[in-house]
Formats: structure tokens, C-alpha cells, sequence
């Protein structure tokens, strides 16, 4: 029954053309409401990430990992999707790039697959997907590169009572629109790390080190 959405964005560092950027995130959603009446889900994943530069302002963007999903209905039990499978794909477009001032568009989309649960004899399985469109803007201060922006999109959260009744709950249309604050860091001519901050639509953190190659 999720209503939010909450992709991280990866940041306004893109990979040249032909370049690649690979790395590790862990994304951490602390508190989803749900739309009326239905309680709130939190959820924590883990990836691989794959970024590749199409040229030097186009980057397609690849994850991959597990993730899981807590969801605390108002009335009855929790349930407790143990981690499954969680990917993502989307792409960025470089709008701006001049001195130290960068602006990135870009699209996201992560779908999460976790185990099932057990409330009693009663199995619930479900499905989570994030579909999220953003524009932020990054300014250069040496090592660092902080960034913000806005993000709109919708949350899907399917699921199934006993392998069967399939369900699917839509995003509330008062909880499309979220804010972004994040930093890039440089550690290393090749190697920073990302920090990141969601909310308004949900409260998320996300934390990575990522590699150009």
C-alpha cells in the first residue's frame, strides 16, 4: 500500500563518453507514509552500481543488489519481507556544465523483490517499484561537490494474499513532489564518495563509494 517514491538520483558526477563508473550503495527508506489509512513501510537495500558514459553528457545508469521490505499496517500484525532481489535502471542527461555550476536530469527506476511473509497460515507476497524523474544542480567547492534539486514521480507496491487476489496501490497524487541534498566527495582523482538525503515524499538516506574506470 506505499505511496512514495524514493530512487536515489546518483549525483551530478557522470562518466565521460565511453567511461565507466561502478560502485556500492546502500539506500536506507526510514519512514514511507501510506496513503488513507494503511499504516507505513520502511525498506533497505544494497547495490552494485554500473554507470556508463553514451557521450559526455548522456550516461546510462545500471544497479543491482537485494533489498527488503517492513511494512506497519495500522491495525494487525507486521510484516517482515526478508531481502530478495532489487535492480535498477535509468539514464541522466547533462543540462549545464560551465565553471563550477552543474545541472542533471535524469530518470530512475528500481524495483525491488522481496521474500515472503507469514501472518499465521496467511502467505503476503509484494513487489516494489519506484519510477522517478529529477532535475538537481551541483557546485564545484574542490573536493566537494554538493548538490540538491527536486524530484517527482510514482511508487507502486503490488501484492498477493496466498498466491492469489493480486493487489496494486498507486502513489497518493499529494505525495508525488520530494526534495534532494546530497554531496559527492573526492577521495581520490578516481574514487568519491556519495551522500544523499530525501524528503518531503519519504524520509530516505543514501550512502556509496563509487570508481571510474
Amino acid at each position: 500500500m506505499s505511496t512514495a517514491h524514493a530512487a536515489p538520483v546518483w549525483g551530478p558526477i557522470m562518466p565521460a563518453a565511453g567511461k565507466i563508473h561502478a560502485g556500492l550503495q546502500t539506500h536506507s527508506v526510514l519512514d514511507n507514509k501510506l496513503e488513507g489509512i494503511h499504516g507505513e513501510d520502511q525498506s533497505l537495500r544494497q547495490f552494485v552500481e554500473l554507470s556508463y558514459g553514451l557521450s559526455d553528457r548522456v550516461s546510462i545508469d545500471l544497479k543491482a543488489g537485494i533489498g527488503n521490505i517492513r511494512y506497519y499496517p495500522d491495525s494487525g500484525s507486521k510484516l517482515v519481507y526478508n531481502s530478495g532481489f532489487a535492480g535498477g535502471y535509468g539514464f541522466r542527461v547533462k543540462a549545464y556544465d560551465k565553471d563550477r555550476l552543474r545541472v542533471v536530469a535524469g530518470f530512475q527506476h528500481i524495483s525491488v523483490h522481496p521474500r515472503a511473509d507469514f501472518d499465521g497460515p496467511v502467505k503476503y507476497e509484494a513487489i516494489l517499484d519506484d519510477w522517478e524523474a529529477n532535475v538537481i544542480a551541483g557546485y564545484r567547492w574542490g573536493r566537494v561537490m554538493p548538490y540538491a534539486g527536486i524530484k517527482a514521480g510514482r511508487r507502486d507496491y503490488t501484492y498477493w494474499v496466498d498466491d492469489h487476489d493480486r493487489n496494486r496501490v498507486k502513489s497518493d497524487a499529494g505525495h508525488v513532489v520530494g526534495l534532494v541534498l546530497g554531496m559527492d566527495i573526492a577521495v581520490h582523482e578516481d574514487v568519491w564518495i556519495n551522500l544523499e538525503a530525501q524528503m518531503l515524499d519519504a524520509t530516505a538516506v543514501a550512502a556509496g563509494v563509487r570508481f571510474e574506470f
